[in-house]
Protein backbone atom coordinates (compact mmCIF):
# COMPACT_ATOMS: atom_id res chain seq x y z
CA UNK A 1 0.00 0.00 0.00
CA UNK A 2 1.77 3.19 -0.80
CA UNK A 3 1.90 6.46 0.70
CA UNK A 4 -1.03 8.12 -1.31
CA UNK A 5 -3.27 5.30 -1.09
CA UNK A 6 -2.73 4.79 1.99
CA UNK A 7 -3.23 8.31 3.07
CA UNK A 8 -7.22 8.40 0.80
CA UNK A 9 -7.36 4.66 2.79
CA UNK A 10 -7.48 6.04 5.81
CA UNK A 11 -9.25 9.18 4.66
CA UNK A 12 -12.52 7.22 3.31
CA UNK A 13 -12.14 5.38 6.59
CA UNK A 14 -12.87 8.26 8.82
CA UNK A 15 -15.68 9.54 6.34
CA UNK A 16 -17.43 6.11 7.06
CA UNK A 17 -17.02 6.79 10.77
CA UNK A 18 -18.53 9.88 10.39
CA UNK A 19 -21.44 9.50 8.60
CA UNK A 20 -22.01 6.24 10.50
CA UNK A 21 -22.27 7.96 13.82
CA UNK A 22 -24.23 10.88 12.53
CA UNK A 23 -26.95 8.51 11.07
CA UNK A 24 -27.13 6.01 13.72
CA UNK A 25 -25.38 7.19 16.89
CA UNK A 26 -28.67 7.57 18.77
CA UNK A 27 -29.42 3.96 18.07
CA UNK A 28 -26.86 1.70 19.83
CA UNK A 29 -23.71 2.24 17.19
CA UNK A 30 -19.95 2.53 18.14
CA UNK A 31 -16.83 3.13 15.93
CA UNK A 32 -13.02 2.92 16.24
CA UNK A 33 -10.26 3.26 14.35
CA UNK A 34 -7.11 0.91 14.79
CA UNK A 35 -4.04 -0.55 12.65
CA UNK A 36 -5.97 1.14 9.60
CA UNK A 37 -8.80 -0.67 10.19
CA UNK A 38 -12.20 0.68 10.69
CA UNK A 39 -14.49 -1.86 12.94
CA UNK A 40 -17.84 -1.22 13.91
CA UNK A 41 -19.19 -2.19 16.95
CA UNK A 42 -23.68 -2.62 16.95
CA UNK A 43 -26.71 -4.16 18.05
CA UNK A 44 -28.74 -6.31 16.29
CA UNK A 45 -31.65 -3.90 16.32
CA UNK A 46 -30.06 -1.80 13.71
CA UNK A 47 -28.06 -5.04 11.99
CA UNK A 48 -29.78 -4.78 8.46
CA UNK A 49 -30.55 -1.12 8.64
CA UNK A 50 -26.78 -0.47 8.85
CA UNK A 51 -25.53 -3.14 6.04
CA UNK A 52 -28.41 -2.29 4.25
CA UNK A 53 -26.94 1.29 3.53
CA UNK A 54 -23.44 0.21 4.23
CA UNK A 55 -24.22 -1.61 0.36
CA UNK A 56 -26.74 0.39 -1.34
CA UNK A 57 -25.12 4.05 -0.68
CA UNK A 58 -23.98 5.58 -3.85
CA UNK A 59 -20.20 6.23 -2.42
CA UNK A 60 -19.55 3.23 -0.49
CA UNK A 61 -20.99 0.44 -2.30
CA UNK A 62 -19.81 -2.39 0.49
CA UNK A 63 -21.88 -5.00 -2.19
CA UNK A 64 -19.43 -8.04 -0.82
CA UNK A 65 -19.61 -10.19 2.17
CA UNK A 66 -16.02 -11.47 2.42
CA UNK A 67 -16.48 -13.79 5.39
CA UNK A 68 -18.84 -13.52 8.29
CA UNK A 69 -17.56 -15.73 11.93
CA UNK A 70 -18.35 -16.16 15.31
CA UNK A 71 -15.94 -15.72 18.29
CA UNK A 72 -16.97 -17.32 21.89
CA UNK A 73 -16.03 -15.95 25.12
CA UNK A 74 -17.10 -17.28 27.64
CA UNK A 75 -16.56 -15.28 30.76
CA UNK A 76 -19.09 -12.27 29.06
CA UNK A 77 -22.23 -11.75 29.68
CA UNK A 78 -22.95 -11.77 25.77
CA UNK A 79 -20.82 -14.51 25.23
CA UNK A 80 -20.76 -14.99 21.05
CA UNK A 81 -19.58 -12.26 19.19
CA UNK A 82 -20.92 -11.94 15.35
CA UNK A 83 -18.77 -10.63 13.08
CA UNK A 84 -19.05 -9.75 9.64
CA UNK A 85 -16.28 -8.40 7.01
CA UNK A 86 -17.61 -6.09 3.80
CA UNK A 87 -15.67 -5.36 0.75
CA UNK A 88 -15.86 -2.27 -1.42
CA UNK A 89 -14.97 -3.17 -4.81
CA UNK A 90 -15.57 0.29 -6.07
CA UNK A 91 -13.17 2.00 -3.66
CA UNK A 92 -11.46 -0.82 -2.56
CA UNK A 93 -11.91 -0.74 1.03
CA UNK A 94 -12.66 -3.12 3.82
CA UNK A 95 -14.96 -2.68 7.00
CA UNK A 96 -14.92 -4.54 10.16
CA UNK A 97 -19.03 -4.95 11.80
CA UNK A 98 -19.36 -6.42 15.20
CA UNK A 99 -22.50 -7.62 17.41
CA UNK A 100 -22.50 -9.71 20.62
CA UNK A 101 -25.44 -11.62 22.04
CA UNK A 102 -25.54 -13.92 24.66
CA UNK A 103 -26.21 -17.73 24.51
CA UNK A 104 -29.37 -18.42 23.39
CA UNK A 105 -29.96 -15.27 21.75
CA UNK A 106 -31.09 -14.94 18.51
CA UNK A 107 -29.64 -13.23 15.66
CA UNK A 108 -31.15 -11.32 12.43
CA UNK A 109 -30.69 -13.65 8.98
CA UNK A 110 -28.30 -11.32 6.05
CA UNK A 111 -29.14 -13.17 3.43
CA UNK A 112 -31.22 -11.47 1.98
CA UNK A 113 -29.06 -8.68 1.84
CA UNK A 114 -25.54 -11.21 1.08
CA UNK A 115 -26.29 -14.74 -1.10
CA UNK A 116 -23.13 -15.26 0.65
CA UNK A 117 -24.15 -15.75 4.04
CA UNK A 118 -26.20 -18.65 3.70
CA UNK A 119 -23.45 -21.17 4.31
CA UNK A 120 -21.46 -18.61 6.66
CA UNK A 121 -24.39 -17.99 9.17
CA UNK A 122 -24.95 -22.25 8.97
CA UNK A 123 -21.60 -22.38 9.88
CA UNK A 124 -22.03 -20.34 12.97
CA UNK A 125 -25.28 -21.94 14.06
CA UNK A 126 -23.14 -25.48 13.83
CA UNK A 127 -20.07 -24.40 15.48
CA UNK A 128 -21.11 -22.09 17.95
CA UNK A 129 -25.27 -22.77 18.28
CA UNK A 130 -26.12 -19.02 17.56
CA UNK A 131 -29.65 -18.56 15.97
CA UNK A 132 -30.11 -16.56 12.77
CA UNK A 133 -33.61 -15.85 12.32
CA UNK A 134 -34.95 -15.52 8.89
CA UNK A 135 -33.00 -18.31 7.27
CA UNK A 136 -33.84 -20.25 4.49
CA UNK A 137 -31.95 -23.67 5.57
CA UNK A 138 -30.70 -23.49 9.08
CA UNK A 139 -29.14 -26.67 9.65
CA UNK A 140 -25.61 -28.18 9.89
CA UNK A 141 -23.06 -27.81 7.64
CA UNK A 142 -19.60 -29.44 9.07
CA UNK A 143 -20.59 -31.71 11.24
CA UNK A 144 -22.63 -34.99 11.11
CA UNK A 145 -26.36 -35.73 10.86
CA UNK A 146 -26.96 -36.06 14.67
CA UNK A 147 -24.25 -34.56 16.28
CA UNK A 148 -24.05 -33.60 20.00
CA UNK A 149 -23.08 -29.36 20.95
CA UNK A 150 -21.35 -27.29 18.97
CA UNK A 151 -18.00 -27.78 18.77
CA UNK A 152 -16.01 -24.44 18.71
CA UNK A 153 -17.44 -23.15 21.99
CA UNK A 154 -14.71 -23.03 24.75
CA UNK A 155 -16.73 -25.21 27.08
CA UNK A 156 -16.32 -28.08 24.38
CA UNK A 157 -14.53 -31.20 25.21
CA UNK A 158 -11.43 -31.95 22.95
CA UNK A 159 -12.86 -35.36 22.47
CA UNK A 160 -16.39 -35.17 21.90
CA UNK A 161 -19.59 -36.91 23.54
CA UNK A 162 -19.80 -39.46 20.73
CA UNK A 163 -17.22 -41.40 18.70
CA UNK A 164 -17.23 -43.44 15.38
CA UNK A 165 -15.43 -46.65 15.11
CA UNK A 166 -16.19 -49.91 13.15
CA UNK A 167 -17.62 -52.94 14.84
CA UNK A 168 -16.25 -55.87 13.69
CA UNK A 169 -18.56 -57.81 16.03
CA UNK A 170 -21.81 -56.05 13.70
CA UNK A 171 -19.76 -55.54 10.75
CA UNK A 172 -20.60 -51.67 10.30
CA UNK A 173 -19.97 -48.64 11.14
CA UNK A 174 -21.31 -47.38 14.61
CA UNK A 175 -21.36 -44.40 17.37
CA UNK A 176 -21.03 -44.39 20.53
CA UNK A 177 -20.55 -42.06 23.41
CA UNK A 178 -16.89 -41.06 24.21
CA UNK A 179 -15.56 -43.23 27.15
CA UNK A 180 -12.07 -41.71 28.49
CA UNK A 181 -9.91 -44.22 30.44
CA UNK A 182 -7.21 -43.93 33.34
CA UNK A 183 -4.46 -44.03 30.63
CA UNK A 184 -5.56 -41.30 28.50
CA UNK A 185 -6.20 -39.18 30.77
CA UNK A 186 -3.01 -39.59 32.30
CA UNK A 187 -1.09 -39.27 28.87
CA UNK A 188 2.61 -38.60 28.47
CA UNK A 189 4.05 -37.15 25.16
CA UNK A 190 7.33 -38.46 26.58
CA UNK A 191 5.91 -42.42 26.36
CA UNK A 192 3.52 -42.28 23.96
CA UNK A 193 2.42 -46.14 23.82
CA UNK A 194 1.76 -46.45 27.60
CA UNK A 195 0.27 -44.27 30.51
CA UNK A 196 3.45 -43.06 32.62
CA UNK A 197 4.01 -44.63 35.89
CA UNK A 198 4.70 -41.31 38.06
CA UNK A 199 4.84 -42.95 41.30
CA UNK A 200 7.70 -45.90 40.15
CA UNK A 201 9.48 -42.58 38.86
CA UNK A 202 9.68 -41.34 41.86
CA UNK A 203 10.78 -44.54 43.87
CA UNK A 204 13.30 -44.39 41.23
CA UNK A 205 14.02 -40.74 42.25
CA UNK A 206 14.24 -41.68 45.63
CA UNK A 207 16.64 -44.30 45.76
CA UNK A 208 19.64 -42.26 43.77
Amino acid sequence: MNKTYQKDYKKRHLEIQKILSERFGGRGIQTYFENDELTVILSKSILLKVLNFLKDDKVFQFKQLIDLCGVDYPNRTDRFEIVYHLLSINLNQRIRIKLSVNDGDTVPSIVSLYDAANWYEREVWDLYGVIFTDHPDLRRILTDYGFEGHPLRKDFPLSGFVQVKYDDAEKRVVNEKVNLVQDFRRFDFESPWEGPDYEENNKNLENK
